[in-house]
């Protein structure tokens, strides 16, 4: 069921444990075998409970960590309250505190980078941003220094070097994927991943002798940070998709 994008592995054996899921007419079972021909049923009830689901898009401020608290800084969802949430949001969804259980990261921003961070219940959203297959594009505004200069860069900056950031680098021992690397302006970049090691951009940066000074994430896919407010949420919209 999750190679078919209909739920995550968690969900699926949730539901078989709910006996929500049916095989052939007969209720599913843990660790049972299923071929192409079967034909798999799904309970409203599971359809019900994924519906429920939210998903959070948050403008995440520097000095918080994405996932869990660590070095005695924050993780990034303890900005989801009432208070902050963004008051231009146009989803018709009600908050409770109900939906931070099982309110997940999709991917990371180091606590010194700032910009769109999603936070899902949905398996099917974590799946799409960072499952093993993913190859969703994250799009991302990179200020820089070179040696002593802080200003217009661009212009000395050696173009050799900024073809090896869109391809030819590696990190851990393997070959980077390639990237879309592009002055912004003379003193910033804007980079377009598909994939997401750990501080991917600032070590790629390293590598060519560039020091990353600013790092914010402005797209995940098809959506985008556009006007929300630092340290403020909203949900994804209901027409949204990644």
């Amino acid at each position: 069921m999750a190679e078919m994008g209909m739920c995550s592995r968690r969900e699926a054996d949730e539901w078989v444990e709910n006996g929500w899921v049916k095989v052939n007419g007969v209720v599913a079972v843990m660790g049972q075998l299923v071929v192409p021909s079967d034909r798999i049923e799904i309970d409203r009830a599971a359809q019900d409970r994924q519906e429920q689901q939210v998903t959070i898009l948050l403008h995440k401020p520097m000095g918080y960590v994405s996932g869990q608290a660590e070095d005695g800084h924050e993780p990034a969802v303890v900005l989801i309250n009432p208070q902050t949430r963004w008051n231009h949001d146009t989803s018709k969804t009600h908050f409770n505190f109900s939906q931070l259980k099982g309110l997940a990261p999709c991917g990371r921003l180091d606590i010194d980078s700032v910009g769109l961070l999603v936070l899902t219940q949905d398996g099917r959203v974590a799946r799409q941003i960072i499952g093993e297959d993913s190859t969703m594009d994250k799009e991302y505004l990179v200020r820089v220094t070179y040696g002593d200069r802080e200003v217009d860069i661009q212009s000395v900056f050696p173009l050799d070097q900024l073809a090896r950031l869109r391809h030819g680098l590696e990190l851990d021992g393997e070959p980077l994927q390639p990237a879309q690397v592009d002055w912004q302006n003379p003193e910033q970049l804007r980079f377009v991943l598909t994939e997401g090691k750990k501080r991917q951009i600032r070590r790629m940066c390293e590598q060519v002798g560039l020091h990353v000074v600013g790092l914010k994430r402005i797209r995940i896919g098809k959506v985008v940070l556009g006007n929300l407010p630092v340290g403020q949420w909203r949900y994804l919209g209901a027409n949204e998709q990644f």
